[in-house]
């Protein structure tokens, strides 16, 4: 009987070791949650491991997380960190199940999403919260009222997920060649027309393409925010498009091989460039120049522009799943990538060199001058000069509309 009783209390002293080492409610809803100090909510997460579930695909991507991040959570926190690749739609379906089966109790804690992924998650109930405007260091460092962070293609974001990080679009030019680049899409098009043959665009098939049309349909609209209020509007889009498609029409026929045809996609574009057929490229980061600079495929005169009318970035967040099972974790972990040092680290071309989501005024003098120190390359912009001109995506449905339309409004009419 006392062999059976030792063996009973033994278990019940490993439940409660296993209680204190993981003090979380998977049940917890954001309202209760929050109302914990946040002091109270890193003491505890001591001992508690956190499953960050996102995209595994990028080497410099992978080493951040495991050789930085990780080490410092589990220093500052006693959290172990566990990176888990997988693509957002396979994880948003494991989630989607789950919801259906009133699985209240995961494995995901964090899962790293945006655009239509995050539109799928918020309108099926996936996530926990509202929590990201009361996170510390958003609420430091972060401008929330930016509207690429208030809006995630067009979906209002509401505090469901944090801005971890953007990527902006810019042009990229051979300087050798076009000494002063044009500034605004009317000099664009006066710069066309004066070096025929030596501009293109991809095929709006293609997503950088396409990005391309989004930033004349934002012009030929004349205000982003009256198409994040409107939402996605076939009517609308068609009412205020006119401008654009007597753009793209007005250029084609001083384009690469006078508009027949045009570059599948990126990739194609690059090599045009590389080249030296056209003297203009793009893309949808913009820092994307300094690789090819350095493998010898751009030239070495490669330099950056982006047009006064704005330029599109791209922001990409951090959200919680619905039934995670440490939320406290969750926050903590989401809190430290969002500080100064860690966003920092990930601008550095050391591992992943991606943008950061914090607003540079909002720093310290300590860190804006770590920031300015940071040399990302020659050819990328200032980081205040992309903030300047940054604009939000617009609903992604959108795109779609822009792809299918640009054949029948400038293709077949030829």
């Amino acid at each position: 009987m006392k062999k059976y009783w030792g063996i009973l209390i033994g278990l019940l002293v490993l439940l409660l070791i296993t209680a204190c080492s993981n003090n979380t409610n998977p049940t917890q809803t954001s309202k209760e949650l929050m109302k914990k100090d946040w002091s109270e909510i890193e003491k505890d997460v001591k001992g508690t491991k956190v499953r960050i579930y996102m995209w595994g695909g990028d080497e410099g991507i992978n080493q951040y997380m495991d050789e930085w991040v990780a080490p410092r959570l589990k220093k500052q926190f006693g959290i172990t960190l566990e990176r888990v690749p997988m693509d957002a739609p396979e994880f948003l379906k494991k989630l989607m199940n789950e919801k259906k089966a009133n699985h209240t109790e995961g494995n995901m804690d964090i899962i790293w999403i945006n655009g239509e992924n995050f539109k799928n998650a918020k309108e099926n109930d996936l996530l926990f919260g509202p929590f990201a405007n009361q996170l510390p260091n958003v609420k430091k460092y972060v401008d929330t009222e930016a509207l690429d962070v208030k809006y995630d293609f067009g979906t209002k974001v509401d505090g469901m997920e944090a801005p971890w990080g953007k990527v902006q679009f810019v042009y990229q030019y051979d300087q050798a060649k076009v000494p002063n680049p044009p500034k605004t899409f009317a000099e664009l098009k006066k710069w066309i027309k004066e070096n025929p043959g030596k501009f293109t665009y991809p095929d709006p098939t293609d997503f950088t393409g396409n990005a391309f049309l989004r930033q004349i349909f934002y012009e030929s609209v004349g205000d982003v925010q009256t198409i994040l209020d409107k939402g996605y509007d076939e009517q609308f889009a068609a009412e205020n498009s006119k401008k654009m498609w007597e753009y793209l029409n007005e250029i084609e026929p001083y384009l690469w091989r006078q508009g027949k045809t045009y570059p599948n996609d990126l990739t194609e574009l690059d090599r045009l460039y590389s080249q030296g057929e056209v003297y203009m490229t793009m893309g949808y980061n913009e820092a994307r120049a300094e690789s090819f600079i350095d493998k010898g495929i751009f030239p070495e005169t490669t330099k950056t522009f982006v047009l006064e009318s704005g330029s599109i970035g791209n922001t990409h967040f951090l959200a919680i799943p619905f039934n995670s099972p440490n939320k406290e974790g969750a926050l903590t972990a989401i809190n430290f990538l969002l500080s100064p040092d860690a966003q920092l680290t990930k601008l550095e071309p050391t591992y992943w060199g991606e943008n950061m989501s914090l607003d540079p005024k909002a720093l310290s003098e300590k860190d804006q001058a770590r920031l300015n120190s940071i040399h990302r390359g020659d050819s990328v912009l200032p980081a205040e000069t992309l903030k300047q001109y940054l604009q939000p995506e617009v609903n992604a449905q959108y795109v779609t509309w822009l792809k299918e339309n640009w054949i029948n409004e400038v293709v077949q009419e030829k």
